[in-house]
Order: C-alpha cells, then structure tokens, then sequence
C-alpha cells in the first residue's frame, strides 16, 4: 500500500514538474511579448455585451489579448437612461469628465496594436474612453477604434479621440451594429494592413 501510494505521488509530481517546465503552459494573462505571440491588444468598454461580443470577434481573428474597461462606479440602468438627465447624459455634455477606470492594462508597452471599442453615447465615445486613452503613454502604437451602435453611425466619435494620444498612428474606425458577424469582423480586419 506505501509502495503504491509513494508511486501515485512520485507521477504526479513528474507531471506537475513537466507541466511548470512547458512553454506553452499560460499563466493568468497571455504575454504580448516573445517569439510568434501576438502584440495585439483589444480594450473595450461594454455595458449591453455588444460591444464585447465585436470585441472577442476581433480577439478570434487576431489572437490579440482582451481588456475590458471597468468603471470604477459601475453604470446602472437610470444612469444610462437617455435624455433623462442621468450621469451618461451628464458626462457626454462635459467635455472635460473623465469617470474613474478600475484596473489597469499590464505592460501595455508590449503591445504594438491596440484596438479599442466603445458604444455610441450621444453620438460620441463615452467619456471613460477618454480616461483609458489618458492613463497611457501610447507614442507609436497603431490605434484602431471601433463601435456599436443600434442606429448611430460612426461619426466623428473615432477622431475625436485623436488629439488624446495624439503621438500615436491612427486608423479610420468602424461601426458594427448588433447582428455584425464574424465575417463582418473579419473582412474589416483583413482591410487593415496589420503587420
């Protein structure tokens, strides 16, 4: 019984030692760094789904790494009631709000591409696009923005957002609406000329 017993341990330490020892064993996040690992990195910022949903699209394509933005003081339903007033309303007419991130991208200089979704709030990106954009040193990384909308287009929200990382290469963005495919997704990427 101890000799069988010694024997089961003995395996299944090899194999924990043969799994710490394999390269292609991931951790908690994926690396941007290294030899054929993407440098791709997707925020976006969704409180419906949709935008996440285009997101992990855009992921599947281009084996980039997700990050999600987290307000710090989470949306509820009344403050994203339209024309009401609410703090969605109140932070789109201010220019200068920037609501508070929870977390931050973790070596972010790893990352070459970034891109970075959002849906339409008025017409515009919500303003906690504008604290993420703020919150780095993004000099020479190629930004790529994309939205969701119901019915808006994508308007000026993309460039409008230029002049905060404005020593970064930007890319025209696109809008997807809810019944956006992966194919969609794809075929816009693959218009990209991503290196």
């Amino acid at each position: 019984m101890k000799k069988t017993l010694a024997i089961i341990i003995g395996l299944c330490l090899l194999c924990l030692g043969l799994s710490a020892c394999n390269p292609n064993n991931n951790n908690n996040e994926p690396s941007a760094s290294g030899t054929g690992e993407s440098k791709v990195l997707i925020v976006y910022f969704s409180n419906t789904g949709t935008t996440e949903n285009i997101a992990e699209m855009i992921a599947e394509k281009t084996g980039g790494t997700l990050h999600e933005i987290i307000a710090e003081v989470p949306y509820t339903s009344a403050d994203l009631d339209y024309y009401s007033g609410g703090r969605a309303d109140q932070e789109q007419a201010d220019s200068t709000a920037r609501p508070a991130i929870s977390g931050r991208v973790e070596n972010i200089e790893k990352y070459d591409v970034i891109f970075i979704g959002y849906p339409i709030w008025h017409g515009q990106a919500p303003r906690i696009i504008s604290t993420f954009l703020e919150s780095y040193d993004l000099s020479g990384k190629t930004i790529i923005p994309f939205c969701t909308s119901h019915s808006s287009g994508i308007g000026t929200s993309d460039t409008n957002l230029h002049s905060l990382a404005s020593s970064a290469e930007w890319k025209s963005g696109r809008r997807f609406s809810s019944s956006a495919t992966a194919s969609d997704v794809s075929s816009w990427i693959d218009t990209l000329d991503l290196k």
